[in-house]
């Protein structure tokens, strides 16, 4: 018998963050977790509202797609986060948004450059991956190629995707990189933005690294 039931409480926790925090709309995106050791990863169900999803409604997966449990169908990007999985074994979660900004930069067919420092959660910046249809294979290998080290890449015409070492932090740079998209959309409305060199993001993600507090 699967469990992951920690997992699976806290997918459906993010899960309505994504709604109260503004990141997406009714079902739109996806979460996931791994479990390394198991593996398995933990993955919402495609087309339940986050508001009427529960921790039974999660799907289990392996690596190779195949479901262990679950009574729904993955997500349709399942393709996309078992190819990030697979690709680095740094990433433990995966958060795709439709979030308003960034998706209106991935509509322009935009990277995101350093106009503030907070990109740095993603790296010196977020690029762009080619268009593919959504769940396709095409999709994910654009995502892996696209990402490489960093921690958030905009899919064109589409959205965007996050990654992180737990669903935590993969949930906060998802916020932060739609704050900054949305920085950058005002300030182009305005006039052409500063944009901060790659040498001090280096800085910046240095500093990040003792960020907060430790115990």
């Amino acid at each position: 018998m699967i469990s992951m039931q920690a997992q699976r409480n806290e997918l459906v926790l993010y899960g309505r963050k994504l709604i109260s925090s503004r990141l997406t709309t009714g079902s739109g995106g996806n979460l996931s977790v791994i479990d390394r050791a198991a593996g398995l990863v933990a993955i919402t169900p495609s087309g339940v509202d986050y508001l009427d999803m529960h921790p039974e409604d999660i799907v289990i997966v392996d690596l190779d797609g195949t479901v262990k449990q679950g009574r729904y169908a993955p997500s349709s990007e399942l393709d996309s986060h078992l190819a990030l999985y697979r690709e680095r074994e740094d990433i433990n979660a995966v958060v795709h948004t439709h979030s308003v900004y960034a998706t209106t930069i991935a509509c322009l067919n935009w990277e995101l450059p350093a106009v503030h420092y907070l990109v740095g959660f993603a790296g010196t910046k977020v690029p762009l991956a080619p268009y593919a249809t959504y769940g396709s294979r095409e999709l994910a290998r654009n995502i892996c190629e696209t990402i490489g080290s960093g921690n958030a890449v905009l899919l064109a015409n589409h959205g965007l995707m996050a990654v992180g070492a737990d669903l935590k932090t993969a949930f906060i740079i998802a916020e932060e990189i739609e704050l900054v998209a949305r920085i950058y959309l005002q300030a182009k409305s305005a006039g052409e933005p500063v944009i901060l060199s790659d040498e001090e993001m280096h800085r910046v993600i240095e500093k990040f690294k003792t960020y907060g507090q430790r115990t």
